[in-house]
């Protein structure tokens, strides 16, 4: 039996790289920030490709900063540098499910509302 699955809760280090396809296949890129349990280490970062609904769902509503859980698998893109001719590899989670985890107010500048329609003013208030 083998089993090769990731799952990580972190924070979006910028917002997506996104490609669309004549084939109307769409992917889209970006990197993951996972804090360590303690807070004065680093985080680890992890590098996403999202396809399909799914990049296209990351696309409209990720943004840097914006928390995010994710299940997938890993893997190792590698290539040939064009200018150098040396193999290179990345290690790249390939996200199967993707879940936004903040509230609508994480994705708003400052975490402040920038409209009042919500608020009554005293005038307003029925007691």
């Amino acid at each position: 039996m083998s089993v090769n699955s990731v799952t990580l809760v972190g924070r979006a280090g910028r917002d997506p790289e996104v490609r669309y396809f004549e084939s109307g296949n769409v992917v889209a890129n970006l990197t993951l920030a996972v804090n360590r349990r303690k807070r004065d280490e680093e985080p680890d970062w992890f590098n996403l490709e999202i396809w399909g609904k799914q990049a296209q769902v990351a696309a409209d509503y990720v943004k840097k900063g914006s928390l995010l859980g994710i299940t997938g698998s890993f893997k190792l893109d590698s290539w040939t540098d064009r200018n150098t001719g040396e193999s290179r590899t990345k290690p790249v989670v390939r996200v199967d499910r993707l879940e936004l985890l903040g509230s609508k107010r994480d994705s708003e500048p400052n975490g402040f509302t920038t409209s009042n329609q919500n608020n009554p003013t005293n005038d307003e208030i029925p007691f």
